[in-house]
């Protein structure tokens, strides 16, 4: 069958989504994947199908983002900051839709991940074809923890319940009148309610969850039509040939500790690297910066550290002795898979929330916001990471299990569920 998957998001929303689509094609299924253009070459050379998504440059929009979470805290409101992303895209919201609807023409199935939901659900809508939201966070209601993007712990059964409805009635009203004039113009639908999210929360549309149960038990709250999946990771056709330099400080000392913030946009890159060198040297620790969108390049680096752009986390991580990062869903993943302490330094959105379930596992010392960062904090928080046995043995127990899983094969069995018999 024909397959379109959509996703609007940076590499970490990206990267799950070419798994499942390799597993989809695997499973005999010709897959389409519509995102940013910047990930084009990264889909075609998955083998994967390409279209393009014109009109957001996510890396301007992350950047900004990412600015206001730290002027504001990431512990604070991140209802407020999903809202205040939420309406940066009312402008593109046409041209967005449009590509969607080029994209799932021909299609007999959509998977999408959960941003924007209106709009791979009016096109399903319109083909008449079934939809799955695809998901990295938990966005089912629970009374076990409240809307990720609200707070990270619990505020409480009711609260935590209350909290799914609450981001349902503030996120909608900004986002329903472009999104409605693009459906009675462009596909000839009519509007939908000011309570379209409130009644998308009590939908039985499918959901596939891209991570492990070991991570996020399965609420005991939740319907049956959302199914927890594992992780999608993806495969490593051929080994990856490190240059040169890090194979060569990898050899010179003892297993070092990875430093990256991925795809957040790091304001003042030279202050956020000096800080992590001044840490790493306090606590005696050799370092791997990830330089990444943020460009965390500091123009001296001591010997017992080394920068490089980027490498697989799943052949880096492994050979480091923990992690430290920002918290998204992807990073996070491929931490526990390593099985190595993390340390995590949440800007915003859900990264709070997947931070705090490192501290709650056991696998990592307390969150460092990232307003918060200093070097006495950050080192602190090494050396409870290196020399914490118990964190270690925690981590190394639950990366043992996440390995164990196949999140991309129990999602296509999922989806194979659904194209036969239209359920989970």
């Amino acid at each position: 069958m024909n397959v379109t998957l959509t996703v609007l998001g940076t590499r970490g929303d990206v990267q799950p989504m070419v798994a499942l689509g390799i597993g989809l094609q695997a499973a005999g299924h010709r897959v389409k994947l519509l995102t940013h253009p910047a990930f084009e070459p990264f889909v075609r050379d998955a083998g994967l199908d390409f279209h393009g998504l014109p009109g957001v440059d996510i890396k301007a929009m992350v950047g900004r983002l990412t600015e206001r979470a730290v002027r504001k805290g990431a512990n604070g409101n991140q209802l407020i900051l999903a809202i205040h992303a939420l309406r940066r895209l009312k402008a593109d919201l046409p041209v967005i839709g449009d590509a969607y609807w080029e994209a799932c023409r021909g299609a007999e199935l959509i998977v999408a991940n959960p941003v924007l939901i209106a709009i791979p659900d009016s096109v399903a809508e319109k083909l008449a074809i079934p939809l799955v939201i695809a998901a990295l966070q938990p966005f089912d209601r629970t009374d076990e923890f409240p809307f990720p993007w609200v707070y990270p712990r619990s505020l409480g059964r009711l609260l935590n319940r209350w909290s799914y409805p609450l981001m349902a009635l503030a996120a909608w009203p900004s986002l329903a009148a472009p999104v409605n004039r693009w459906r009675q113009a462009h596909l000839a639908l009519p509007a939908l309610p000011l309570t379209y999210l409130l009644r998308r929360l009590h939908a039985t549309v499918p959901r596939l969850y891209g991570f492990s149960a070991h991570v996020v038990p399965k609420p005991r709250d939740w319907p049956a039509h959302s199914q927890i999946t594992g992780y999608w990771f993806l495969p490593r056709a051929e080994p990856w040939r490190p240059p040169d330099a890090l194979t060569d400080f990898l050899a010179a000392g003892p297993p070092p500790v990875a430093v990256g913030f991925g795809s957040m946009v790091v304001h003042h890159p030279e202050e956020s690297a000096a800080i992590i060198v001044r840490a790493l040297t306090r606590a005696r620790q050799r370092g791997v910066l990830l330089t990444g969108w943020g460009g965390l390049q500091p123009s001296d680096l001591p010997d017992h550290i080394l920068a490089i752009d980027a490498a697989p986390h799943d052949w880096l991580f492994p050979r480091m002795t923990a992690v430290v990062h920002h918290g998204g869903a992807g990073s996070t993943a491929a931490g526990f898979r390593a099985g190595i302490p993390t340390i995590v330094i949440p800007f915003m959105m859900d990264q709070p929330f997947w931070a705090q379930r490192v501290q709650d596992l056991g696998v990592g010392p307390p969150p460092i916001p990232r307003g918060q960062l200093t070097v006495e904090r950050l080192a602190a928080a090494l050396e409870t990471a290196v020399s914490d046995r118990g964190m270690r043995h925690r981590a190394a127990e639950l990366g043992a299990n996440i390995r164990q899983e196949d999140g991309v094969a129990n999602a296509v069995a999922g989806i194979q569920r659904i194209l036969t018999t239209g359920t989970l």
